[in-house]
C-alpha cells in the first residue's frame, strides 16, 4: 500500500473506533424517567378512578386531595355524577378544576335489572 492509502486507513479506522465509542455511552446512558404524578399511580392513563368505590389512599393521589377531602368523598358516598363532589359542597370547585378529567362516578349494578331468571313476587 502506498503511504496515503495507510493514513487513509489509518484515519477511517480512529473514526470508526470513535463512533462507536460515542454510541457505546449513547446507549449505556440511563433513560430519564418520566415524571411520576400521584394520579399515574392510583390508575392507568386510560382508566379514571371511580369515585363511589375508591379506598382513601387512591382519592389521597388525586391533585388538591388529602386527608380530610378523601374523607369527605368517601363519607358522601354514593354520588350519582362526579359533579356532586362540587354541589354537595365536599370539595371547593378549583380543586374538581383538578381532579374532573381524572374521576367518574360509575353506578352499581341494580341485581334486579341483572337478575331476569328471579322469580317475581307475587
Amino acid at each position: 500500500m502506498k503511504l496515503v492509502e495507510r493514513k487513509l486507513m489509518a484515519q477511517i479506522a480512529v473514526l470508526v473506533f470513535a463512533l462507536s465509542l460515542v454510541s457505546g455511552m449513547a446507549s449505556a446512558q440511563p433513560k430519564p424517567a418520566a415524571p411520576a404524578t400521584p394520579a399515574a399511580a392510583a390508575a392507568p392513563a386510560d382508566e379514571k378512578l371511580d369515585i363511589n368505590t375508591a379506598t382513601k389512599d387512591q382519592l389521597k393521589a388525586l391533585p388538591g386531595i388529602g386527608d380530610a377531602y378523601s374523607q369527605k368523598i368517601i363519607d358522601g358516598r354514593p354520588y350519582r355524577a362526579k359533579n356532586e363532589l362540587v354541589q354537595k359542597k365536599i370539595i371547593p370547585q378549583a380543586t374538581y378544576e383538578k381532579v374532573k378529567d381524572m374521576i367518574i362516578a360509575k353506578q352499581p349494578k341494580s341485581a334486579a335489572k341483572t337478575d331476569k331468571t328471579a322469580p317475581s313476587p307475587k
